[in-house]
């Protein structure tokens, strides 16, 4: 099943990097790549955020993170936090990508990136790459994969790993809430009551602490990487980006926020992250309840945490849509966002509505 692994493409227009001054640097940077013959690049497609592209030196595979262009948000995009986490994650954390050279010297791209390992598997994307077996039976495994991999994530004594200075646990959900709403507020294009309706009850309503562990804040189907002869084995997660210390039942909120039911309305099921919905997929309230079995906490408040989960993405998309009308992205992905945007909120008062996921 290896040729099913994820594939780069051609780099999209506007986000090409300088080959030559990059393989320069990465010849003096990294011994292995002293006597490398020419690097090729290419971009894997996928993700808003941080660009990801492939670099090849001959045999030798690396990827290679950086800032999107136009993005004038340092803190959002730290390419240096990144590789201090990975760097001290992936002694205890196998499934953490290993990172090799970290560059600051923006005069080699324009802005710091770093170049890791390459991890190889299967990336399961909105739609699963053809051949692959979508029996119920096997995309139930992966479901269950999946939720599992966030338990055992949250179980990582990242005080071993030397990430006990990461974050601030005490206070996380409130500061969470709070910083969310103002990175909408200084966001917003549109008018989406929606929206401002779930920033309020989120500030209403807001519970109390359950823990603190070393949370992803992106974990989802297709930023985990499937091993290509047993796709129900996880063997790499990625975009640590916004990785932190805090509230673990936080980052349940936002898987659940990408998992699109079969039973969703249309809007919704357009904004499908993965495939959630074929027979045999988890629903979110299975995906939350087998989250609580297997790391043994309280998910009896998962709603509030959903809803979190919407919010977040929403604004997410909210601030990628105000890049791009601020003419400060070339990509053609993001003028629709702000149609995702109230889906999101939409989705968020309903859960709020109704009470349950």
């Amino acid at each position: 099943m290896t040729d099913l692994a994820d594939r780069p493409r051609a780099v999209r227009s506007g986000e090409e990097l300088d080959v030559g001054r990059l393989a320069g640097y990465l010849r003096g940077a990294l011994p292995e790549l002293a006597d490398a013959a020419d690097l090729t690049v290419e971009q894997f497609p996928s993700g808003h955020s941080n660009l990801t592209y492939l670099v090849r030196a001959g045999a030798r595979e690396y990827v290679l993170r950086r800032p999107p262009f136009g993005s004038r948000v340092k803190t959002a995009h730290d390419m240096g936090r990144e590789y201090r986490i990975l760097s001290r994650l992936s002694a205890v954390y196998p499934k953490a990508p290993r990172p090799l050279v970290h560059c600051e010297d923006e005069g080699v791209m324009g802005a710091p990136f770093y170049l890791m390992r390459r991890l190889h598997g299967i990336i399961l994307r909105k739609h699963p790459p053809a051949g692959f077996d979508t029996s119920p039976a096997r995309i139930r495994a992966i479901h269950e994969a999946l939720v599992d991999g966030l338990a055992e994530l949250h179980a990582v004594d990242y005080a071993a790993a030397g990430l006990a200075d990461l974050g601030k646990p005490v206070g996380y959900v409130e500061r969470q809430v709070t910083g969310w709403t103002k990175r909408w507020e200084g966001s917003k294009t549109d008018p989406i009551e929606s929206v401002e309706e779930a920033a309020r009850w989120l500030a209403a309503h807001l519970p109390g602490e359950s823990g603190a562990a070393l949370v992803h804040n992106d974990f989802k189907l297709d930023n985990v990487v499937l091993d290509p002869d047993d796709p129900t084995r996880i063997v790499g997660v990625l975009d640590w980006e916004m990785s932190t210390l805090g509230d673990p039942l936080m980052d349940l909120g936002t898987t659940l926020s990408y998992w699109v039911e079969a039973t969703d309305d249309e809007s919704r099921q357009a904004l499908l992250w993965g495939p959630t919905a074929l027979p045999g997929s988890l629903t979110r309230r299975e995906l939350a309840a087998r989250y609580g079995e297997r790391s043994q906490r309280d998910v009896s408040n998962a709603v509030y945490y959903y809803v979190f989960g919407l919010f977040k993405t929403a604004v997410v998309l909210q601030q990628i849509y105000y890049r791009d009308r601020q003419g400060l992205t070339k990509d053609e992905r993001f003028a629709p966002l702000i149609f995702g945007v109230g889906v999101l909120g939409n989705a968020a008062v309903d859960a709020i509505g109704r009470g349950e996921l």
